[in-house]
């Protein structure tokens, strides 16, 4: 049962996403927000910090579904550590280039040397998703699918490779975000060579 404090943070959110989205970031201002939630702004600061802050909360509920479906592929048993890959890569990939997330990424690249919004959305994201693959890599070599090595060292490469295509794009932003095919066929490139320097 939720309490008043937390139906409280959820409206607002819920009013910042429909503003988000109406406005843009750019465009959305915390007094904005604050006129259509009604209240004092020392309220909505008391629950955000900033707006930054805010717009990361809103990105992270809009994306934690398509995050934990991601995940899901980690979790599925079988023999074939390849295809378990092939499968989380093109869910990891659908998502880190989602438009929600790309929100965020940009947002980190400008804003995140100037608070601890960085810290924040690392915790949200990474450093959870970064654990799961962590875990069923070590599992991998458990099970002799994967040779043994540092499981640290393999996530990096391996999220390394998946997005080593698409970086640049997302970079630069001077291509538009990859296709579901495209994603297919990144993703079996980087596993393959994945594959060809950890497979048993």
């Amino acid at each position: 049962m939720r309490t008043k404090t937390e139906e409280k943070r959820q409206a607002i959110i819920d009013v910042a996403a429909a503003t988000f989205g109406e406005l843009g970031f750019e465009r959305t201002s915390m007094s904005e927000i604050c006129t259509r939630l009604g209240g004092s702004k020392a309220t909505l600061y008391n629950y955000f910090p900033s707006k930054e802050a805010l717009f990361l909360e809103v990105m992270f509920q809009a994306s934690e579904a398509d995050f934990q479906n991601t995940m899901l592929a980690l979790q599925t048993p079988g023999d074939d550590a390849a295809q378990t890959l092939r499968d989380f890569g093109q869910r990891f990939l659908g998502l880190l280039y989602s438009p929600n997330v790309m929100a965020v990424r940009r947002l980190l690249v400008s804003e995140g040397g100037r608070s601890n919004i960085g810290q924040r959305c690392w915790e949200m994201g990474p450093a959870r998703g970064n654990a799961a693959i962590k875990d069923f890599l070590q599992l991998g070599i458990e099970r002799q699918l994967l040779r043994a090595a540092d499981p640290e060292i393999m996530m990096h490469q391996l999220l390394a490779l998946l997005e080593a295509e698409l970086l640049p794009r997302f970079v630069f932003q001077h291509l538009p975000a990859p296709t579901p095919e495209e994603i297919i066929q990144i993703s079996e490139r980087a596993v393959e060579t994945f594959m060809r320097a950890y497979g048993p």
